[in-house]
């Protein structure tokens, strides 16, 4: 694959690489990559990866540009809002090389589709942010033998590493045999993320890519790479292929993927859903408030940062962390509403107060989102 004269115009900082030279810039031409998500991690890894060259990446969305995408997804800008993320960063990858191929696939990967969306492609890099997409992703990589190069990101910290066992290391599994109980991992949108952080940690997955190209380096396989970007500082784990591994190790027993919403405790959603019976409205929520006489109390578990940010007048502020130590502030004989951001934090409350014996609480669904598109659209969602 030759380089045109344009092309070694503007790779000609890689060309007087010695370990990158022209051979290793057509290597990187001639490469294929597919973006599993184009959000905070997908952005700086696609961007850069179109500028370094590479001669074809896809990029796998099925989301919607939102403003809170804004602070840290850099391919998106503010015009980009409600657009389809594969529109918007395909446009971004074009603005910086229209020498690099997009291959758009505007829709969720499953195991029904995974193989088929993977197999064209040399390289995969995971840019997702749940576990069961990322255990799906792992497992199409090791069945279909492609570098898997893995980061992930929550509030100040990144961690980044390559799953290969093809190429003698270990694979996500490994690391991670089981995924967490459901809800037990917040995610960026409940936990919150230094916008600089995708960048730097998607930063350290196109390096790892470009290495793999050109086959120069000693790439992260066999190393979990760990930043503390509040503290900054880096640490490394080493990592070695589990000899137990399901997928991996010497006696596989996955041949094949799974249902992967199931392995991770998932429950799916069904249409016209039952009202689950620990939950209340939004609705009734306002009635509560309204009503003292109702002598139902309305408590946000939210923390304290959060409740400066948007908050409901005539709730009680009891973050969920503290909740263990303060729910005798709580009568058990009262009705009690509970409220969150979106109604996660909420059930686990529920949860935490039923187990103490509580036996009149609820959680409201939807949370301060719910309120603020039904009730109230003065108070802000964030």
């Amino acid at each position: 694959m030759e380089l045109s004269n344009d092309e070694i115009k503007r790779y000609s900082r890689h060309l007087i690489l010695p370990e990158v030279g022209l051979a290793g810039q057509k290597k990187i031409k001639s490469t294929s990559v597919l973006c599993i998500g184009a959000g905070g991690l997908g952005s700086p890894i696609a961007m850069y990866l179109a500028a370094a060259g590479v001669g074809k990446i896809g990029l796998l969305d099925f989301d919607t540009v939102d403003f809170s995408n804004l602070q840290r997804q850099i391919i998106h800008s503010t015009a980009d809002v409600g657009r389809p993320k594969t529109d918007s960063a395909r446009e971004g990858i074009e603005a910086i090389n229209p020498n690099t191929q997009v291959v758009v696939h505007n829709s969720r990967i499953t195991a029904e589709n995974a193989l088929e969306i993977i197999r064209p492609y040399d390289i995969v890099v995971d840019g997702t942010d749940n576990f069961p997409t990322r255990y799906l992703t792992n497992d199409a990589c090791v069945l279909l033998k492609k570098p898997n190069v893995y980061g992930s990101i929550f509030r100040f910290e990144g961690q980044a590493s390559v799953f290969a066992p093809h190429l003698g290391g270990p694979c996500y599994r490994c690391l991670y045999p089981e995924p967490p109980p459901p809800g037990m991992v917040p995610s960026c949108a409940e936990g919150g993320v230094l916008g600089v952080l995708p960048g730097i940690v998607g930063c350290i997955q196109a390096t790892e890519i470009l290495k793999l190209a050109i086959g120069k380096g000693t790439s992260l396989l066999g190393r979990l790479l760990l930043f503390n970007a509040l503290d900054m500082k880096f640490r490394e784990v080493k990592l070695r292929r589990d000899p137990q591994c399901p997928l991996c190790g010497d006696h596989p027993t996955i041949h094949e993927l799974i249902d992967y919403e199931m392995f991770c405790g998932i429950i799916p959603e069904v249409a016209n859903p039952t009202q689950n019976p620990d939950e209340t409205s939004v609705r009734e929520m306002k009635l509560a408030l309204d009503n003292p006489g109702l002598n139902i109390k309305v408590v946000d578990v939210r923390d304290p940062d959060e409740y400066e940010i948007a908050h409901v007048q005539g709730t009680h502020l009891i973050p969920l962390g503290t909740l263990g130590d303060r729910f005798t502030e709580l009568d058990p004989n009262q009705q009690i509403f509970l409220h969150c951001k979106s109604g996660m934090r909420s059930m686990k409350a529920l949860k935490l107060l039923q187990e103490r014996g509580f036996k009149y609480v609820k959680s409201v669904k939807g949370g301060i989102h719910a309120w603020s598109d039904e009730i109230d659209s003065s108070v802000a969602k964030y």
